[in-house]
């Protein structure tokens, strides 16, 4: 088996989260799915669990972080353009995300981020490929 990355992410709502990351564009494998947690495709290669809150806390043995209240870590992808960068963060606003700060162009990279609507921080990013 090739080593693939799959983070876990506690939400609100399943149906909702699903919803909202479908509208960017994410795909869900039912396989790996059910009542408690969704399995989403980002790219290939990396992948997220979303899971419900409680069965999330039953994984745990800590308090769980309000992701709208304080964030441990940002999430970053790369994307092929700057207009990747736009569509995406456009997608995320439309279905009901919101961006913390403006886009910032440095030239050789172009990046921008949302917070979906658990709370969650994202970074999209795109780097000239002579960088």
């Amino acid at each position: 088996m090739k080593k693939e990355i799959i983070f876990n992410l506690a939400v609100k709502d399943l149906d909702k989260s699903k919803a909202f990351f479908a509208a960017l564009g994410f795909s869900f494998n039912p396989q790996f799915s059910g009542e408690h947690s969704v399995f989403m495709n980002i790219v290939d290669g990396i992948h997220a669990m979303l899971l419900t809150e409680t069965f999330f806390k039953s994984l745990i043995d800590k308090p769980l972080a309000q992701a709208k209240e304080a964030n441990e870590v940002i999430i970053c992808l790369s994307c092929e353009s700057r207009e990747e960068v736009d569509s995406l963060i456009a997608k995320a606003v439309t279905a009901g995300g919101r961006t913390p700060h403006p886009p910032e162009d440095h030239g050789f990279m172009y990046d921008q981020g949302f917070e979906d609507i658990d709370g969650h921080l994202w970074n999209l990013v795109w780097v000239a490929p002579q960088a």
